[in-house]
């Protein structure tokens, strides 16, 4: 009985090995003593190769003596810490970061101060980070009376939005106390002094689980902290819960449940970032951190209401976060406000020696910078309707007695197609009516004076360039899917991790280095589809999403409006990821920066912010019993 790893060496050493054809070959082959050159021609179709008689006479006598490669590398039990060799990096040659403000200025002090503090401590649950600090900074509120108000409401809307894994309270209280105890020996390290946040549950925590969200890692830990944490720590901000995340950074289903949208409970988070999204809305903390590869602080921000800086690539070290894709992954700030998301950004970029994608020196707010003086773009295309696809012509589908066999569909069947007709006319009617807000909001940055300029983004084949992130997750996550502990998370559907690490496995080697080849071409064409403008604006959930994430922009997501009565219904559907929408719930804008362009990026999208004022609306929870 030949061994599968063993097998798959084989084809290593004759320049097959990682590309699909070895792997279907196996399936073929298990429980047979031989592989025949008749499996490996029926593995040709799968794999879009085809070979003579002769090479698949010549692979057979290899692979009894090219056993060893695969076996080897699996013997040394790679943690998901250890990154590979191979660095992405968006900046191009003759690109260098772009040089931020030399000195930290941040906007004018609120006067929650002078109105002094209210009788109950919850009325400023919702503030921002400058407000609160304002209080902090000037003794009117206590860090250790924001621990107990914030922790007190994480405890009461987490049965209701499930968004707590662990609350780190004796850290926090620990953390308070000398927070406390700092400022009044004269100690005050800044905006972030004494401020309660929350760790999407990815990032290292020592003395604490850190368990990705994911079934059969309840009780793993990492004896570390992430250096996002440490840099807070530094800040004096105070660390009161890690956060859900959709298992392995996927979604809003996690081992113990279904993060919730805290404008629609019977809605989810959306996800990856699913706690900190859901946490920050609630007022349950003064902001969070969540992480991004695809749409992971983008879209719980435009479910939530939330304002989510997804910084550029390189900008934030993810050292002690779970890895999902190198090439891919960025950690930034959740929060209330933009200047909320500039404060802690400016806490927790630079590099720190051991994450080698990070570039430059680190960031520096400066809330004067003259946003009226950038060069604003927007994506024309994006804003425009979706064109209606091509109905089939009923005179061309084949009929009994066109001599073609037309068997009629099953009940099952006939069922499946009236519900995904359902579905898309549903998605139709929501973005045929969420289209009021993208275009309210070029009005809108018309009236303050913006010239915005058109920007196309170039005509290339985004989606199979995301092969890369599928390629390298399957790679993080080889051993769950080798040992077969995949079948311990929640979510087993068909576009969930489990299916999708078993595809990813799958994947030609040659395919992924063409995706990257591709890739490469996409940075240097949005390169020069960016190079006129400072920022870009556009829809949150168009064809940029891919495209900018692929490329490594940094991104600013910050709600655009509220559906009001009139708005389509959300599904009643089992599925919770289409049950969106609806009246009540939020709508989103995003702000694209160029590379390391995150100053101008903040200005502008924070005066647009401040003109609108839908970041202050509050979601309608039930109050205190």
């Amino acid at each position: 009985m030949i061994d599968r790893r063993r097998f798959l060496a084989a084809f290593s050493g004759i320049g097959l090995g990682s590309t699909l054809l070895p792997g279907t070959l196996w399936a073929l082959a298990q429980g047979k003593p031989a592989i025949t050159k008749a499996m490996i021609e029926q593995a040709e179709s799968i794999a879009g190769v085809e070979l003579s008689d002769d090479a698949r006479a010549m692979m057979l006598e290899n692979l009894n003596d090219n056993a060893k490669g695969y076996e080897a590398i699996y013997a040394l039990h790679l943690p998901n810490s250890v990154e590979p060799c191979l660095l992405f990096d968006p900046l191009l040659p003759g690109m260098s970061p772009i040089k931020g403000s030399a000195t930290s200025r941040m906007s004018a002090a609120p006067a929650v101060a002078a109105r002094g503090v209210p009788k109950d401590l919850e009325e400023v649950a919702f503030y921002s980070v400058r407000a609160l600090a304002e209080l902090v900074r000037t003794k009117k509120v206590s860090a250790t009376a924001l621990t107990d108000m914030y922790l007190a409401r994480l405890k009461r809307y987490d049965p209701l939005l499930k968004f707590n894994v662990t609350l780190t309270e004796d850290r926090a209280r620990a953390q308070a106390q000398e927070c406390d105890r700092d400022q009044a020996a004269g100690r005050y390290r800044g905006p972030l002094h004494g401020l309660p946040w929350g760790a999407k549950d990815l990032l290292a925590v020592k003395g604490y689980p850190t368990t990705w969200g994911a079934g059969g890692f309840e009780k793993q830990t990492i004896d570390e902290d992430a250096t996002v944490v440490k840099r807070l720590d530094a800040s004096g901000a105070v660390l009161v819960s890690k956060l859900t995340l959709g298992a392995l950074a996927m979604g809003d289903v996690w081992y113990g449940g279904v993060t919730r949208n805290p404008w629609n409970p019977s809605q989810g988070s959306s996800g990856s970032s699913a706690g900190p999204s859901s946490a920050t809305a609630a007022g349950c903390l003064a902001f969070s951190i969540g992480s991004e590869t695809l749409g992971s602080i983008a879209s719980p921000s435009t479910r939530c209401g939330t304002t989510g800086l997804r910084p550029t690539f390189g900008r934030v070290p993810r050292t002690g976060a779970m890895a999902l894709s190198w090439s891919m992954d960025k950690l930034g700030p959740i929060c209330r406000a933009v200047e909320d998301c500039a404060l802690v950004l400016e806490s927790i970029a630079g590099p720190d020696g051991h994450d080698r994608t990070v570039r430059g020196t680190g960031f520096t707010w400066d809330a004067q910078l003259d946003w009226r003086q950038l060069r604003v773009g927007y994506l024309k295309a994006d804003f425009e309707p979706a064109p209606e696809p091509p109905a089939q012509n009923a005179a061309d589908a084949p009929k009994p007695g066109d001599g073609v066999a037309v068997a009629p569909p099953t009940p099952q069947q006939a069922a499946k197609a009236e519900a995904d007709k359902a579905r898309r006319e549903a998605r139709r009617l929501r973005g045929e009516y969420d289209r009021r807000f993208d275009q309210a909001a070029l009005l809108k940055l018309k009236t303050m004076g913006i010239d915005l300029v058109p920007v196309t983004l170039p005509d290339l084949p985004y989606e199979p360039m995301v092969s890369m992130l599928l390629a390298e997750a399957a790679a993080a996550f080889d051993d769950l899917t080798r040992s077969g502990r995949d079948k311990l998370l929640t979510a087993q559907g068909p576009h969930d991790w489990p299916n999708a690490f078993r595809s990813a496995r799958f994947i030609p080697a040659v395919e992924y280095i063409q995706a990257s080849r591709a890739r490469r071409l996409a940075q240097e064409q949005i390169a020069k589809a960016f190079e006129n403008v400072d920022v870009v604006v556009a829809p949150s959930f168009s064809t940029q999403l891919v495209a900018t994430n692929l490329t490594g922009h940094p991104a600013l997501i910050l709600p655009n409006g509220f559906r009001e009565d009139d708005a389509p219904k959300a599904p009643e559907s089992a599925d919770i990821q289409d049950n969106v929408g609806g009246p009540g719930t939020p709508a989103s804008l995003t702000f694209i920066g160029r590379l390391y362009g995150e100053a101008k990026l903040l200005a502008l999208a924070r005066a647009y912010q401040d003109k609108t004022g839908f970041h202050l609306k509050t979601p309608p929870l039930p109050p205190r019993a």
